[in-house]
């Protein structure tokens, strides 16, 4: 059966953020809320595919050049092929499950091992209580597990209490630091203080991937499992040195399905983690339908933002989405609003101008003009790891000179410090 492609067509949508949500994303996520929508349509009438890629966060881009090789060309050519770019890709595999009258997993050459997939609830670094609301809102949404950022200048013992004290014993958090943490040697006590707490399950990438021997040390000094993103250091490496317990897997569905089927094949579980709206989530249900160690709960960010994209939510009970068995995707995508909130060119925000200070509770500060300013400082191991009290705050522009002068100061020399 042949499944000719007759058009491309790109719609790119603004998908406000949830108000909390918005305001914490603005310091570096501020173009996650644009996403690219593509409907592949074919000879046939009605027979029409979706997909989705986030253009300013994405495994990767889908070029004109992509789109002029699939026109006219048979879809079932181009399954697992990675080099077409997120929403390409993804929107030919709903087209040809619906062709086929099948559901997207039934493409993937391997059996189902369930029909409902582990889940979670996304949130950048926030405030302890922006923390424990997003928690609340979690768990009445059906979720019981909750991926935050962990970042050092924040206070992580005061984040993780909030949120335990906003939720049910059954509610966790996996902590992802980014490398933040930079050593075995630092990352020791703040992870072995942290292990105290039931409410908080996995690591992830606390300290730098490559660091083999630092990761297999710190293995052995706690006691909750490290996830590191597949392919750093290299996985005979990985398994080899023991370097972690598990991994972060995301990217093109060749690729995802690859790396998922060696994992299994040394009994590692792993994190979907395909960012985007209830059109992303979808593909991820539907990969999570087959890949048998897709154990831990998977990354899509879906509840950052205000609408999912979709004439009828997923289903989401107890921790788990139900993947759904209608044919491609299984979804129905909201044309309402893709009409309603499509945006014109050029696709992307203009930088916001912030400054930012972390603040201790004897009132020190650092003065940052940039998030990549405070990356920079932690990933150098410029900055105080997770002291207690320890925020980062936005310093509102009231207009005034001295804000002014701050500003331009923090971007040109960052960080500014201030004694108490």
């Amino acid at each position: 059966m042949k499944i000719i492609i007759k058009d491309v067509e790109r719609i790119t949508v603004h998908v406000p953020f949830t108000p909390r949500c918005k305001i914490w994303c603005a310091r570096e996520q501020y173009q996650w809320d644009i996403s690219e929508v593509l409907r592949v349509t074919t000879d046939v009438p009605d027979l029409v595919g979706y997909g989705e890629t986030m253009p300013h966060y994405t495994w990767g881009q889908v070029t004109d050049e992509s789109i002029a090789r699939v026109k006219g060309a048979n879809a079932v050519d181009f399954l697992g092929d990675d080099t077409l770019g997120a929403g390409l890709q993804m929107a030919i595999y709903d087209l040809v499950g619906k062709a086929f009258e099948v559901p997207a997993y039934r493409l993937f050459n391997l059996p189902r091992v369930r029909q409902w997939c582990p889940i979670s609830w996304w949130n950048v670094d926030m405030s302890p209580e922006d923390f424990a609301a997003e928690a609340t809102e979690a768990v009445a949404r059906g979720y019981t597990s909750h991926k935050i950022k962990g970042r050092p200048w924040w206070d992580i013992y005061a984040q993780v209490e909030a949120v335990r004290d906003a939720t049910p014993d059954y509610y966790h958090l996996d902590i992802d630091w980014n490398q933040m943490l930079v050593n075995a040697s630092s990352a020791t006590p703040v992870l072995q203080r942290l292990d105290e707490y039931p409410i908080v399950d996995i690591y992830e990438s606390p300290i730098p991937q490559s660091d083999v021997e630092g990761n297999r040390l710190l293995r052995s000094r706690i006691a909750r499992p490290i996830a590191q993103h597949f392919g750093n250091p290299p996985f005979p490496t990985v398994v080899r040195d023991e370097v972690c317990d598990g991994f972060v897997i995301g990217g093109g569905i060749g690729s995802v399905l690859r790396q998922g089927v060696q994992a299994a094949a040394f009994d590692k579980p792993f994190f979907l983690q395909i960012v985007g709206t209830g059109i992303t989530t979808a593909l991820s249900l539907q990969l999570g339908a087959v890949l048998s160690h897709a154990q831990w709960p998977a990354v899509n960010c879906m509840n950052i933002y205000q609408e999912d994209l979709l004439a009828t939510p997923l289903t989401i009970k107890g921790g788990y989405a139900r993947t759904p068995d209608a044919p491609g995707l299984g979804i129905d995508v909201d044309e309402e609003a893709l009409q309603r909130l499509r945006m014109a060119p050029p696709f992307k925000h203009p930088p916001l101008r912030l400054l930012l200070a972390l603040v201790w509770p004897d009132n020190r500060k650092r003065y940052y003009a940039r998030i990549e300013q405070c990356w920079t400082d932690a990933l150098n191991g410029n900055m105080p790891i997770h002291e207690r009290g320890a925020r980062l705050e936005y310093v509102d522009n009231d207009g005034s000179k001295d804000w002014d002068e701050l500003q331009t100061r923090a971007a040109k020399e960052g960080p500014i410090f201030s004694a108490a």
